[in-house]
């Protein structure tokens, strides 16, 4: 059958496609290797997220649905395979702790906690205890409180606090509450808190292979968001709760400890200085000895970065850096590199290179990896495909993926996915910024509107991955282009600290040039060209339309617009003073001068502003100001304002027909502005 016949049987991407796209996450590998189980996500019939854990052989054979909740996840594996614990808010309550036989039958509850939130599900090396990290909901704000409020006729009450960290964007409010370590018994499903000192609001820990000891990566600081470096590794005795500081250590940030199978040695992810993880230098890994605390770090010579996020819409968040020994003298790590995220095997002795190896463009989601080190199962995410399971073979030198499920392979052969070309574009400066393009792939040989998307973070990249809105927009018509500005992650640390305590200089220059250069193409219409972002995305989209009359239209999406007022009212309000070394009453010339408002009084574009009240990350305030800013000039402006419900993250994980509402306002206004007419 001709190419163009076939076409013509295909759907264009559009936003309710979202409906027919299953994402997949959390994939656990049987410790011998031979069944996986992962959790399936899909929009459900009552506007709501239904996720299930399924079931595989590694090697042959169709998942299977393995539980039947509605809001079950986190899979974990029994060391001798015969258990499979998980998360589940079934039967009407707050998340618990539920077990089952592996081989399938009734779920059971090792826990009764009251309402909070549960992550890190992890069995003892003996299979007797699962440990995991608890914080419960501070006692005003359960659902329960507030159902008995209404009911009385109440009103909501205040939330008090004397700590700085008492919410966060996606999570919400939960005062002073803080994550705690707890286990739970298999035998008589009893469970206690074991460790409850991190100040932090998050820790990370593993356990010790003799089943008796836990580290824990953890911060004790009486202000431990200024002093993100006093991170400590500190060993845990479960059965007394006794605690020991491994000494000696480095100071600075630490995260992600993991024992090697002997208990000799913990690899974790962390740096020097006094930076957080959100930082303009790399996160490394180090590795330590567990008695004497003697460390080294393992990759400071290759300038990759550990938490080097690759964003997309259609798969699992990956901002944890992830960590795995195969055997006591190789550590595999995942890298981000050039849009990209493979795999590296390190040597423990440092007798070696790092070895790369995953192969072609490819991203890689976490991992799982068997009781031998020899087989891995993870996410592969591409450019043209939603993410798919793989598992593969470790090699001394490669990793041999196989695909193991096809739950959108019918989406991607009943649409017309555009297939992206990447490109190097050349700052004003010389400096090569990596770039992406999308075309509408049904319509060749005409000029097409382009359209500039540009990322958050900013310390993260766009690359190999499939995004739902980029479909969408070049579906719809649209030249999709995206690029990784300096600032972004996965081209060394010199690349991504360009612009620390510096937005909108070396940044602006590398968008402005890939937007000059998009406009240059043969493909697009020169006088058509617009500019779109959420977060720091939506900074630059604002800094942009200041800077310059030559989009034609643009959309700022949860942005930020005043780095002054922006002081103080984010979910993690020191990261903004450190990051921009003082606070914001100490250099407020300094902030003004990166803030995008300053520039509105020259800003002409039409621009769509998008942002939500439950937004913690960039308070709505940022939009607000962008959108008066704009209205007073007369400028066209419209202002789309999503209730409390939803988040920062609205565009990957919000309510899905306010991710439906979102992507219609979008396509309008590029309707409105490029094509001169709106559905409305």
């Amino acid at each position: 059958m001709p190419t163009s016949t076939r076409m013509k049987t295909k759907s264009p991407v559009t936003p309710e496609s979202i409906k027919d796209l299953v994402l997949l996450g959390s994939p656990a590998l049987s410790p011998d290797g031979s069944r996986v189980a992962f959790v399936h996500k899909k929009i459900g019939s009552k506007n709501n997220y239904v996720t299930n854990i399924w079931m595989m052989d590694s090697d042959r054979g169709a998942p299977v649905q393995f539980t039947n909740g509605s809001r079950d996840g986190a899979p974990a594996w029994s060391p001798d395979g015969h258990w499979l614990a998980f998360v589940s808010s079934r039967e009407q309550r707050s998340p618990q702790v539920y077990v089952m036989p592996s081989t399938g039958g009734e779920a059971r509850a090792l826990t009764d906690l009251p309402e909070g939130a549960i992550t890190q599900l992890k069995w003892s090396p003996n299979g007797t205890q699962v440990a995991f990290s608890f914080r419960e909901q501070a006692d005003d704000l359960t659902r329960k409180a507030t159902r008995r409020r209404k009911e009385a006729g109440g009103t909501t009450p205040p939330l008090v606090t004397e700590d700085i960290f008492y919410r966060l964007d996606g999570d919400g409010y939960f005062g002073e509450r803080r994550f705690k370590l707890h286990v739970a018994s298999i035998e008589d499903g009893g469970h206690r808190m074991v460790y409850g000192k991190d100040t932090m609001g998050f820790f990370d820990y593993d356990w010790a292979p003799d089943g008796r000891r836990i580290v824990l990566a953890t911060n004790r600081n009486k202000q431990p968001l200024k002093n993100p470096d006093r991170t400590e590794l500190l060993v845990l005795d479960v059965q007394t709760g006794k605690t020991t500081v491994i000494p000696n250590m480095p100071r600075g940030t630490k995260g992600s400890p993991v024992f090697s199978p002997n208990g000799r040695w913990i690899a974790y992810a962390g740096r020097t200085g006094k930076d957080s993880s959100y930082s303009t230098d790399n996160l490394e890994l180090w590795l330590c000895d567990s008695k004497t605390g003697k460390a080294r770090c393992l990759s400071g010579d290759t300038d990759w970065c550990l938490l080097a996020a690759t964003l997309s819409d259609t798969s699992e968040a990956s901002f944890e850096p992830w960590i795995a020994w195969s055997g006591n003298d190789q550590i595999l790590a995942r890298i981000g590199w050039h849009g990209e995220a493979h795999v590296v095997r390190f040597d423990r002795q440092g007798k070696k290179k790092p070895r790369r190896l995953t192969l072609g463009r490819v991203v890689l989601g976490p991992g799982n990896l068997s009781a031998d080190g020899k087989r891995i199962v993870t996410t592969l995410d591409q450019p043209t495909a939603p993410p798919e399971l793989h598992v593969g073979r470790i090699s001394a030198t490669s990793i041999s993926l196989k695909k193991r499920t096809s739950f959108n392979d019918q989406f991607v052969k009943t649409h017309t996915i555009a297939k992206p070309t990447m490109n190097w574009v050349r700052s004003a400066d010389g400096t090569r910024v990596q770039t992406w393009v999308l075309k509408p792939p049904t319509s060749r040989g005409k000029r097409h509107p382009g359209i500039v998307e540009v990322h958050g973070g900013p310390h993260a990249q766009y690359g190999c991955t499939f995004f739902h809105e980029f479909q969408v927009l070049a579906n719809a018509g649209y030249v999709v282009a995206y690029s990784n500005p300096r600032g972004s992650k996965g081209y060394g640390r010199d690349f991504c600290a360009a612009i620390r305590g510096c937005w909108g200089t070396v940044d602006w220059e590398d968008i402005h040039a890939v937007s000059q250069w998009l406009q240059s193409r043969e493909y697009v219409q020169t006088k058509k060209i617009g500019i779109m972002g959420g977060s720091y995305g939506g900074y630059m989209t604002n800094w942009a339309i200041g800077s310059t009359d030559m989009f034609t239209a643009a959309i700022s999406d949860r942005c930020v617009s005043n780095m002054v007022s922006m002081g103080g009212n984010s979910d993690f309000p020191f990261e903004p003073d450190r990051y921009w070394e003082g606070n914001c009453w100490d250099r407020p010339e300094a902030l003004w001068k990166s803030s995008p408002i300053r520039l509105m009084g020259q800003a002409r574009t039409p621009t769509l502003v998008i942002h939500s009240e439950g937004d913690l990350r960039c308070n709505i305030e940022q939009g607000e100001q962008i959108f008066s800013a704009l209205k007073i000039q007369n400028v066209p402006a419209r202002f789309v304002r999503y209730p409390s419900e939803t988040s920062h993250g609205m565009s990957r994980n919000g309510p899905p027909d306010m991710r439906l509402h979102r992507l219609d306002e979008i396509l309008n206004w590029w309707r409105r502005w490029f094509k001169g007419k709106s559905s409305r």
